[in-house]
């Protein structure tokens, strides 16, 4: 292992707990973003499944920001050489809900830092564990471990990994545009600044995609309100999720679902315009 490899490593353990408080006005923002009906958001109202993510939002001064919109490295993040970030997947347990009015206190953790070769170049995946604990509870309401994969830049030589198609038969699905309004909405409210999202120049001239990219979390978003359009009493359990190939705003995208025999554990998954599997993902209700 090396000097720099020693050093990403030794991130490992790191901790930081930001709090926050369950305000609605966020919550009635994404219901609007999503096409939901507007409807009343009171103190006590429960969060649905994902949107935690409205809260414990990034604030870093303007003067901190990179390049690509992000903080520069080495705050709390490990300082990864690779100029090209992206969330990878999710692993969640819901363990009780959390409501609109909660003071909330989110205990963030660095999992592990892992470098590996892969087709296109070096590779560092950082895993984060991030609890999150309401009004004082000693016993977290949500356990989140977020899958971040940092890689080099694009070269001319690269080629993409063979796509891998999707399910065909879906008990429900829902198709999507991401034009620049929704990726813009969504970057608002998470506080996102990465360039990837609303910047095309950036995008398409300095990261080598062919257009902007629809959020990670947006989809993963989408995938879990398509299960509270179809089960809008289903008590989710647990959530996990892989992103398999990036999905650009320049078609319409599905997100698909398939309950299975055991009548608790839902199949979901995206797919793009040419049918290729874009993210897959398992919900297990209670």
């Amino acid at each position: 292992m090396d000097a720099q490899q020693d050093q990403l490593q030794s991130w490992i353990g790191r901790s930081e707990t930001v709090e926050d408080t369950v305000n609605p006005t966020p919550v009635v923002a994404l219901t609007a973003t999503l096409d939901h009906p507007a409807t009343p958001v009171v103190a006590g109202t429960r969060l649905p499944p994902l949107w935690h993510w409205l809260y414990f939002l990034p604030m870093h001064r303007q003067s901190e920001i990179g390049e690509d919109g992000h903080a520069r490295r080495g705050g709390f993040l490990p300082p990864v050489p690779l100029p090209r970030r992206m969330w990878a997947g999710g692993q969640f347990e819901f363990r009780s809900p959390i409501r609109v009015g909660d003071l909330v206190a989110r205990t963030s953790t660095i999992d592990d830092v892992t470098t590996k070769e892969g087709r296109t170049g070096k590779l560092v995946f950082v895993k984060v564990r991030h609890e999150v604990r309401c009004n004082g509870a000693t016993e977290p309401a949500l356990v989140e471990f977020h899958d971040i994969v940092y890689r080099e830049a694009q070269r001319p030589e690269d080629v993409a990994p063979s796509p891998q198609s999707a399910p065909t038969e879906a008990a429900w699905r829902r198709q999507i545009v991401p034009d620049d309004v929704l990726l813009f909405r969504y970057s608002a409210l998470t506080f996102n600044g990465h360039r990837i999202h609303y910047d095309r120049r950036y995008v398409t001239q300095v990261e080598g995609y062919p257009g902007l990219i629809v959020h990670g979390p947006l989809i993963a978003t989408l995938l879990m309100d398509l299960l509270r359009r179809q089960l809008p009493e289903a008590d989710v359990e647990s959530f996990r999720f892989k992103a398999v190939r990036p999905t650009f705003d320049l078609n319409a995208f599905h997100v698909n679902g398939q309950p299975q025999a055991d009548g608790k554990t839902i199949h979901l998954w995206a797919s793009d315009h040419e049918g290729w599997l874009t993210m897959d993902a398992t919900a297990v209700l209670r």
